[in-house]
């Protein structure tokens, strides 16, 4: 999606649900059953502060340049074994397929020689960013780490963002090409809006993911987890194939219903008070796996 160009929204149309949903009383502030439809954003709603921008953007450059590749132990051990020609990593010769080549080619170059290497799987992964509320600040700056971090991370892998408040914007879908910076002007674009539906961008997460392999997918939540609008998101977190939750600590929150979310996805829980804690606890959860 281009930036400026407005956004596909997701949204649950008002009025259709029960009259007085129901109020937990624990964790969750409120469930309703509102069925969703989609819209368009139009321009005059896509407002973008300069200097909140050029924050956000230092920000989000700083930590979008993907890490060098370390040899270890642990990334040697990552990902499945496959048979591909020889490349200098491995001396693990898959002999019945060397000899195959072998017949075909009596003088051999090293790339007809077979070996058996671990091969990393491609990661899938999809960011679920709360905007609901006052998006300025330091969830702005959050936000903008997240973006920036998580493209580093997955480099070579795909990435889908979801940005939500009582209804959901997808802002890239899984498998397009990343760029950290029009995704952030899209996000800082999205009118702050009061409510949150935790539930809605859940559903979406897992539409983007049906096909890619579970051992290969998982959902990040960046979300103060206060959710006031939609369904109880817990029955829609256990269905996906991982989600972690990274928990904005900010402001008000809910800590409860952060933890139960992360423990019925399978995942990992961090809390989050400020960008400067994006980084490592990212870091924490990817290496969980």
């Amino acid at each position: 999606m281009a930036a400026g160009a407005g956004g596909l929204v997701l949204r649950p149309q008002p009025g259709r649900g029960r009259p007085g949903a129901s109020k937990p009383t624990g964790s969750g502030a409120g469930f309703t059953d509102d069925p969703s439809d989609v819209t368009v954003l139009s321009d005059e709603d896509l407002q973008l502060d300069p200097v909140v921008r050029a924050r956000a953007a230092e920000i989000a450059a700083r930590l979008s340049v993907p890490k060098p590749k370390v040899d270890s132990a642990r990334d040697r051990g990552a990902g499945h074994f496959a048979s591909v020609p020889y490349r200098g990593g491995s001396d693990d010769i898959d002999l019945d397929r060397t000899l195959e080549m072998l017949a075909e080619r009596p003088v051999p170059d090293d790339e007809d020689i077979i070996v058996r290497e671990r091969v990393r799987a491609r990661r899938s992964v999809v960011l679920l960013v709360d905007v609901s509320g006052s998006m300025k600040g330091e969830r702005v700056r959050t936000a903008a780490a997240t973006v920036g971090a998580l493209a580093a991370e997955l480099a070579q892998d795909q990435l889908g963002v979801i940005a939500f408040w009582s209804d959901a914007a997808v802002l890239q879908k899984l498998g397009a090409p990343v760029r950290p910076m029009e995704l952030l002007d899209e996000m800082l674009r999205i009118p702050a809006r009061g409510l949150t539906n935790v539930a809605f961008p859940l559903q979406l997460a897992a539409q983007q993911l049906a096909g890619v392999p579970p051992r290969n997918a998982r959902v990040v939540l960046l979300s103060d987890c206060v959710h006031n609008a939609g369904p109880d998101p817990r029955p829609f977190a256990g269905r996906l194939p991982r989600l972690d939750v990274l928990l904005d600590t900010s402001g008000e929150k809910d800590v409860e219903l952060g933890r139960e979310l992360a423990r019925i996805g399978r995942g990992g829980f961090r809390a989050i008070r400020t960008f400067h804690d994006i980084a490592p606890a990212l870091g924490a959860l990817f290496r969980d796996r």
